[in-house]
């Protein structure tokens, strides 16, 4: 079982190997302090939109970091919410302007579901990504022709030029599995993920060897839950969580679905993924266990 110990590790974001504040982050601290500063001053939704010459929807788009800041508006809310310190004006403003950096998926934006940018915003700016999967294995861990594989399998009708897109933006994911401040990943992998075909046998063994490989790097965590733990704990199918080192920001949930995908970000509804992710680990094969069944895997091929 994964112990204590394990688990510390993986939540600890702190030290020199901190991960940088990105975009994504930025957007939801920067609508955070706008929302407090907003709900101190008795100040409706409605009414800043009014100040701001937009509507109650636009202010909860920038309250929920779903949406570039203008200075303007930045500006003219701290006004109106009494913010008349000129430091912590500009420490606002300056996080805004950071947060509207462009993203690092701008030239491939097309190969990009609209559904899927707020996620890789968010997994950029994490410092620890827990992961369960139950069909293949998590992207982020994917080889090159194990991924070619998997999009060629669930979007077969789109042409190969676009198709390249597609691996090319999940490629790109994993640089931040890389030094010099690499994410912390802790994957949890139903049995049947290390035997599904994808691609061909040799598709198949170069992933298994990768995964082993990864999985021995200080910064990533492989479990496996194998066959004999019976059905699948909360008969739930893959789940991602996101953590952030900033200490205003909670944990996001990422449920993905066949054309579209879930964030959950309230407490309430957050909880019962994380204990669903500690079940998980608890009922998986200790990761000193991993090597050994990735090697059986292989064998079996």
């Amino acid at each position: 079982m994964p112990t204590a110990h394990n688990r510390g590790d993986l939540a600890e974001t702190s030290g020199s190997d901190a991960v940088q504040s990105g975009p994504t982050a930025l957007r939801l601290l920067v609508g955070a302090q706008l929302r407090r500063l907003r709900e101190a001053s008795g100040i409706s939704r409605e009414d800043a939109g009014y100040a701001i010459r937009g509507s109650h929807s636009k202010i909860g788009r920038m309250e929920g970091g779903r949406t570039s800041f203008k200075p303007r508006d930045v500006a003219d809310l701290l006004t109106l919410y009494g913010v008349a310190e000129e430091a912590e004006r500009q420490a606002v403003l300056a996080l805004a302007a950071q947060a509207n950096a462009p993203a690092w998926w701008q030239d491939l934006r097309d190969a990009v579901p609209d559904w899927f940018e707020a996620y890789l915003g968010l997994e950029q700016d994490a410092a620890v990504i827990r992961t369960h999967e139950v069909q293949l294995v998590p992207g982020l861990l994917q080889t090159e022709d194990y991924a070619r594989a998997v999009i060629a399998r669930g979007q077969g009708g789109e042409a190969a030029a676009r198709q390249e897109r597609r691996l090319e933006v999940r490629m790109r994911r994993q640089k931040i599995l890389a030094p010099p401040a690499p994410r912390k990943l802790w994957a949890v992998l139903d049995e049947a993920v290390l035997h599904r075909h994808v691609g061909s046998r040799e598709i198949m063994r170069a992933q298994l060897e990768h995964l082993d490989r990864m999985a021995a790097a200080s910064h990533i965590t492989v479990q496996v839950v194998p066959f004999t733990a019976g059905s699948t704990i909360g008969g739930v199918g893959p789940v991602t969580i996101l953590r952030f080192a900033e200490a205003g920001l909670g944990d996001v949930v990422y449920l993905e679905q066949l054309a579209g995908a879930h964030y959950l970000t309230k407490d309430s509804e957050v909880l019962p993924y994380q204990q669903l992710m500690d079940e998980l680990g608890v009922c998986a094969e200790p990761a000193s266990a991993t090597p050994a069944i990735l090697r059986r895997a292989i064998d079996a091929l």
